[in-house]
């Protein structure tokens, strides 16, 4: 077995593509070497990126031999351990290359930073106002999502027990990560439009307060909507929403304006951490809209020790634990021995085969988690039951497909295929029994209920050792399991409110926008992942105690330097939402054709004059100094082309740009995603042949797969109780004549 006392040995040769891959293996305890190379960041980039590794002046053929994983990134005519027949240079390695579109298809070629592909893979699309640029999630979240998947993909590797390559686009990333935002494509023939951050799913928004903004609103169970009515009605302030006809959801959804008016009405009258803390108080999911320089003040990051230490600035910390502090990237020695940890030996099939996980979640990141698990070759038994109503199965707004119930609700088809589903009614003491039954046969556990929950029903962490000493937990509360927030009830964009993420989201002079689509739940389900894979390789057990929040925080960290350290000019204004600090002429350009767009990046000087020279642009000395200039010329040009063309004629010449997709264009119309086989088809019994959003990890020797379609309510209750409970048939008819298998 690997001597785990040895860290993994990460050989780091990243780009702004994968930064944050290696930043996260750094806060997983490897050991991070980075081969010395320019950085046209700023100093917050540099420290928050780099910290925690060694930087060696060396040639990575020498280290390559010596090291566990190498982490690669940048467009594939760069990329240094890659041949041209798309193999490895160093095959006895876990190789991740991220690269803009993958390894194959016919843009591999193509080159692309946050902003080009995060339009290429649909996340532009779902942010801005209706009349104005589309923009994606600040703080280059596409590209953080893709190093997140290549830290993902390097641990995997290592289960796997072999070397091979692991191949992550970019666009992919992206692409497995808009909720909604495809999917609605697939299930109903319709797609998200852009709105200024009102959720079309869930009855969420940024209200506006007397002193600020909050997020909050009233989907999920009927006590979201029960006790913020009766919150209304004791300040006399609920309108006719006392009215009969409210208590029915369908009417509430369709009525929604309305609601949301009066609910505005009153948030308008109350400051914003009043509202927070009230809702707080009552267990409702309401937050405080920041800026990520107020992160420091947040008591329950505080209690939690987030924050660290490098050298005399404050960073965000990890999704898990933190340390104190990390040094500065500084140089110094490489592996001094080319001995490699130990390996497993190959597994087959995918890297998790033999793994079996006991699924206790609902709704999205928790369902993230197991999905991406599960299609890494787990067996993920899902205990679900009508007693606990999943929303993403009996919310209407959640369907998605004209006419579906409970069994074949798009939403739920997309997030939990590749699992078994045991109806158990976890009311009853016989159900809990029978959960406590299945822990000796699982090696993870992954739960998201509130903070003490399972504490009450013996399934604690010390419980659930009792049964299996080497069980995993993973927990995945949205503050966590600790602190004063402990109990807070969170969405996504609580989560994103309280992070800092949505106060990004204003244009300069303008309110902040929010998101409509639940990126936290997402970025929190890649942390579980990992710190779920590192104890796995551990082979030892162990609780990951999730805090939602930190994970979305963790990719906050250059904002919350740069408040310290300051930022540099990056030329936004109102217009000109997507201008960048190291790029001229950067944004987001009309094309033919209504609400039709292309992402533009020069994003080096060759660039620039390839573009300069198609589009017959200004040439000034400093493009910074005339990017308003720049910006209308180069607008004028684009608006009557076809968007797709003009992509191509671009990439064609060496320049970043990109379609903004829509979950049609991601769906239907993107060639490259076809070719690569993006969208798989998997079959179900009642919704029929059904698109599925892929794998993002793409593993050259245990590649994974999508194998089923989500399942049936309690469609393996029988299988599962039978094969590794032992319960008979006619146990299994008294336990449901008895309501516990329902």
């Amino acid at each position: 077995m690997p001597d785990q006392s040895v860290p993994l040995r990460v050989l780091d040769l990243t780009d702004e593509l994968a930064y944050q891959g290696a930043r996260l293996l750094v806060g997983l305890g490897a050991d991070v070497v980075r081969v010395a190379k320019p950085e046209d960041r700023g100093p917050a980039d540099a420290l928050h990126w780099h910290a925690g590794k060694r930087l060696v002046r060396a040639d990575p053929d020498e280290l390559a031999p010596s090291a566990d994983i190498v982490l690669e990134s940048g467009p594939v005519h760069r990329l240094r351990g890659v041949r041209e027949d798309g193999s490895s240079r160093w095959p006895d390695a876990v190789h991740v290359v991220v690269t803009p579109f993958g390894l194959t298809g016919p843009r591999r070629h193509w080159t692309g930073d946050d902003l080009v592909l995060a339009s290429a893979g649909g996340m532009t699309w779902l942010g801005g106002m209706p009349a104005g640029q589309p923009k994606p999630p600040p703080r280059e979240q596409a590209v953080q999502l893709a190093g997140a998947h290549a830290a993902l993909g390097a641990l995997l590797g290592v289960h796997s027990g072999t070397g091979q390559l692991v191949d992550i686009s970019v666009q992919e990333a992206v692409a497995a990560t808009l909720e909604t935002g495809a999917i609605a494509w697939v299930h109903g023939g319709h797609h998200p439009m852009r709105n200024g951050g009102v959720y079309e799913h869930v009855a969420h928004r940024i209200f506006t307060a007397s002193d600020g903004y909050v997020a909050g609103g009233y989907s999920g169970s009927d006590r979201m909507w029960t006790d913020l009515l009766a919150w209304l009605a004791e300040e006399g302030e609920a309108g006719d929403l006392t009215g009969e006809r409210w208590s029915d959801a369908v009417t509430r959804w369709r009525d929604r304006p309305h609601v949301d008016e009066i609910v505005q009405r009153f948030v308008g009258r109350r400051t914003a951490r009043e509202v927070a803390e009230q809702g707080r108080a009552r267990a409702l999911p309401w937050a405080e809209v920041v800026e990520p320089a107020q992160l420091p003040d947040n008591p329950q990051l505080r209690a939690r020790d987030f924050f660290l230490r490098v050298g005399e600035a404050r960073d965000v910390g990890f999704p898990w634990r933190t340390p104190e502090s990390l040094e500065p990237l500084a140089e110094a020695g490489s592996w001094r021995t080319p001995a490699r940890r130990p390996r497993r030996g190959t597994a087959p099939g995918g890297a998790l085969s033999g793994v079996r996980v006991l699924d206790l979640t609902w709704v999205l990141a928790g369902p993230y988690v197991t999905k991406t698990l599960g299609e890494h070759g787990a067996d993920i038994i899902k205990i679900e039951s009508r007693h606990r109503q999943d929303p993403t199965r009996f919310a209407p707004s959640m369907r998605l497909r004209p006419g579906a119930g409970p069994d074949d609700a798009g939403y739920f088809l997309n997030f939990n295929r590749n699992k078994r589903s045991v109806a158990l009614n976890l009311r009853t003491e016989q159900g809990r029994e029978l959960v406590r039954a299945l822990v000796p046969h699982c090696d993870v556990v992954v739960e998201n209920f509130s903070p003490g929950v399972l504490a009450r029903w013996g399934m604690d962490y010390d419980s659930l050792t009792a049964l299996n000493p080497g069980v995993i937990l993973v927990s995945m509360a949205g503050a966590g399991q600790t602190g004063p927030w402990r109990d807070a009830v969170t969405f996504a964009d609580t989560l994103a409110a309280m992070s800092g993420l949505s106060g990004e989201t204003r244009d300069p002079g303008g309110p902040p926008q929010g998101l409509t689509f639940g990126l936290g739940d997402m970025v929190a389900a890649n942390a579980a992942v990992l710190a779920t894979l590192e104890l796995l390789l551990g082979e030892e057990g162990g609780h990951v105690d999730l805090s939602q929040l930190e994970a979305m925080a963790a990719t906050m960290g250059p904002a919350l330097l740069e408040a310290q350290l300051g930022a540099p000019g990056d030329g936004r204004k109102a217009g000109y939402p997507n201008r960048s600090a190291w790029a001229v002429p950067h944004g987001v350009y009309p094309a033919a054709g209504p609400d039709r767009w292309v992402a533009i990046a020069a994003l080096d000087e060759g660039q620039w004059q390839a573009l300069r020279d198609l589009a017959n642009l200004p040439d000034p000395v400093d493009r910074r100094t005339h990017e308003d200039e720049i910006d209308e010329a180069l607008g004028a040009w684009t608006r009557d082309q076809r968007a797709e063309d003009l992509a191509r004629r671009l990439q064609d010449a060496g320049v970043a740009a990109a379609v903004v997709a829509t979950g049609e264009d991601l769906v239907d119309r993107d060639e490259h995603l076809a070719a690569r086989g993006f969208y798989p088809v998997l079959e179900h019994p009642l919704a029929g042949p059904v698109k599925h959003e892929g794998i993002v990890a793409r593993l050259s020797r245990t590649p994974g797969a999508l194998t089923a379609a989500a399942p049936l309510l309690g469609e393996h209750t029988a299988e599962v109780l039978g094969e590794l409970v032992g319960l008979d048939e006619e146990r299994l008819v008294r336990l449901k004549a008895e309501g516990v298998t329902e």
